[in-house]
């Protein structure tokens, strides 16, 4: 008889709509970012008796706080570092230890996203002012200067695999950036040469028109740097690959998802569509977990195109999931689902702001095709 998978949810969350949230690449420690000006930093190993998860510190900012991501982990923990962004227009560096804060560079406009490449040593963030900043870390009197790429129009979101930088645009367009090629260019500003703006004109590597009709709102990179998925405003992911071979090609595919059946009686057989706020691949299985503004985190085996499963209903809509480095927990976040112009949440908990973290059954996330 099978025991039921445990999930607690964290104390000290939040008091504001949760953007973003981000285990640790080797540890139980998770970030969350908030619009109430905070980043939060947890530790959610369970104690002996369960529930040992704790709020480790918060960092204050000057405005809302739209994502996070980790450096490097470092095992002095004096040194270890994480990156923020958000309305205040700056790329911060946090010092976990200590707490301080310092501005790398900043945008003329709120910055959606950032990101960080181990491979290659970059840290990239995207703004609303439709640039990226590409910066070395770590960063040392000798590092090149923040390099700057303008971008056609305002960036949605942006992902990261092992040699891909890829970026959802607000003009249904996809760019994909070899990281090996931005890091190339991005290094020849030296700090003593005169061009302090260092703006950088950088072709794709590949240009794509989204395969789904409307507004994108996310995107996440597979782990084994073979491709893709986005989603959209109007319940539908696209799974696509890197290779522009057209046998490669041929196997994109987008498919129908976080729907619900309207309550309504004068609406039957009718379904009400939400937006797929939030996508995180499985980094041993490359199985992805899927969030919506219907308060669902579904589970998808891209390559076998079926869903693996999905977990009841949490009180908010869903605005940030994270599989742990070990691919063995998934952290939820919820907020209400203003962000689409409903009023409250999926849930009759309408309002709620939470953060849920599940430990995931052997298997539980393993493709049907999976042997």
């Amino acid at each position: 008889m099978s025991t039921p998978t445990p999930q607690f949810e964290l104390s000290n969350p939040p008091k504001d709509a949760i953007s973003s949230i981000k285990f640790a690449p080797t540890s139980l420690r998770l970030l969350v970012a908030s619009w109430d000006k905070n980043v939060y930093l947890y530790d959610v190993s369970p104690g002996e008796n369960g529930g040992g998860e704790r709020l480790l510190r918060t960092f204050e900012h000057r405005a809302p706080v739209l994502d996070v991501c980790w450096g490097e982990e470092n095992e002095n923990e004096n040194e270890e570092e994480v990156y923020s962004v958000g309305l205040d227009w700056d790329v911060r560096k946090i010092n976990l230890s200590t707490g301080t804060q310092t501005v790398l560079s900043s945008h003329s406009a709120g910055v959606r996203s950032i990101s960080y490449s181990p491979q290659h040593k970059l840290l990239i963030s995207a703004s609303w002012d439709s640039t990226l900043h590409i910066h070395h870390v770590p960063q040392t009197p000798t590092s090149p200067l923040p390099a700057m790429i303008p971008l056609p129009s305002k960036p949605f979101s942006l992902s990261l695999s092992p040699s891909k930088l890829v970026l959802a645009l607000s003009s249904r367009s996809l760019l994909i950036y070899s990281l090996k090629s931005l890091s190339l260019l991005s290094s020849q500003s030296s700090p003593e040469s005169n061009n302090q703006s260092n703006t950088l004109e950088l072709e794709p590597w590949q240009r794509r028109e989204s395969s789904l009709k409307f507004m994108t709102r996310s995107v996440a990179c597979m782990p084994n740097d073979n491709g893709y998925a986005s989603s959209s405003i109007e319940g539908r992911i696209a799974v696509e690959w890197f290779d522009p071979s057209p046998e490669s090609q041929a196997r994109k595919y987008a498919f129908k998802c976080h729907r619900q059946p309207s309550q309504q009686p004068e609406e039957q057989g009718v379904d009400i569509v939400y937006p797929v706020n939030a996508l995180a691949f499985h980094p041993v299985h490359g199985t992805f977990a899927s969030g919506g503004g219907d308060g669902f985190v579904a589970l998808w085996d891209g390559v076998a195109k079926r869903r693996i499963r999905q977990y009841q209903r949490y009180p908010s809509s869903v605005a940030a999931v994270s599989f742990s480095g070990d691919g063995r927990w998934l952290a939820v976040g919820v907020s209400p689902g203003f962000e689409d112009g409903r009023e409250g949440g999926g849930g009759e908990g309408e309002g709620v702001v939470g953060v849920f973290v599940r430990e995931l059954g052997e298997g539980e996330a393993k493709g049907k095709g999976g042997k």
